[in-house]
């Protein structure tokens, strides 16, 4: 088990002038830890790892190693739609000392169930950390069948999923699937109750960006028996939830952030600034959980 609870899919800070604001990302960790995140994820999606370089990418997980330290695990995203491309970056996460690796399926050009597995067979040949399988088929169109992820939990570093479908159906299925022989995280803060009672451990958070404690608690309450409380916060940040994905992620939640005072909240192109109206609303909804006033 890489970590239990919830793992913040950390914003990478962008200046105006396109630069990676190392400050702002120290500034950044440090408040997820003070808040009981259980993990930082660094370069998933939220993290904008497609418009970053190989090199900014690699800078990037070698900071945020270092300025945890230990502290939590730190899960660095290695996706690619290039398996050889995305084996390279395992792999050189693994040397700046990442405590696992987050691989999104192949995009684009997708691949078949068979073609699922051999991608992620080569990723556990090249690493030996634990590697999460990312399922998002919304952002890459292709969808992680549950006999797949049952194949994939044979192979012994495979040890997790996130899972993103927005599809009941088929993460009850994947649940009876895998039936515990792979850990199961929600990819959707929205979803978090529903995946714990599948049997999930967590959550891979966008909005622990913006409140990084209340998203443990969900997650702990219902781990701890405490099911009501749970559910009554999982209620409680759902407008937070919308808000976050009014516009395409991470554009809302560096948004949030630069009203939180933080630096750094710039996404580079082809994302781009909130509509004023979908702003506003961001605005309304920080300011109704009492974050802004």
């Amino acid at each position: 088990m890489l970590f239990k609870g919830s793992g913040v899919a950390l914003v990478t800070p962008i200046n105006k002038d396109r630069s990676v604001n190392f400050e702002e990302l120290k500034k950044l960790i440090e408040f997820q830890i003070e808040n009981k995140t259980d993990a930082i994820i660094i370069c998933g999606t939220t993290g904008e790892p497609s418009t970053l370089t190989d090199d900014e990418q690699l800078k990037v997980i070698d900071f945020a190693v270092k300025t945890v330290n230990k502290r939590i695990p730190v899960i660095a995203g290695a996706g690619s739609n290039d398996t050889e491309h995305g084996v390279k970056l395992a792999r050189e996460s693994q040397k700046r000392g990442a405590d696992g690796i987050l691989v999104v399926t192949p995009y684009y050009n997708k691949t078949t169930q068979k073609g699922l597995v051999e991608h992620y067979a080569e990723y556990a040949k090249n690493v030996d950390i634990p590697i999460i399988v990312y399922n998002v088929p919304s952002r890459t169109g292709l969808n992680v069948e549950p006999k797949t992820a049952a194949e994939l939990s044979k192979i012994e570093n495979i040890i997790a999923i996130k899972e993103a479908s927005s599809n009941l159906d088929h993460i009850v299925n994947l649940a009876e699937c895998i039936n515990g022989k792979m850990d199961l995280y929600s990819g959707n803060d929205n979803e978090i109750i529903p995946i714990l009672s599948l049997g999930g451990i967590g959550v891979i958070s966008v909005i622990a960006n913006i409140v990084p404690l209340e998203t443990h608690d969900v997650v702990m309450k219902y781990l701890n028996g405490d099911l009501k409380a749970a559910l009554d916060l999982q209620l409680k940040l759902l407008p937070l939830c919308r808000a976050a994905f009014c516009e395409v992620n991470p554009i809302p939640t560096k948004t949030a952030l630069k009203y939180l005072g933080y630096e750094g909240y710039h996404c580079r192109k082809p994302l781009t600034t909130m509509m004023p109206d979908k702003e506003e609303f961001l605005v309304s909804e920080l300011k109704n959980y009492g974050l802004i006033k």
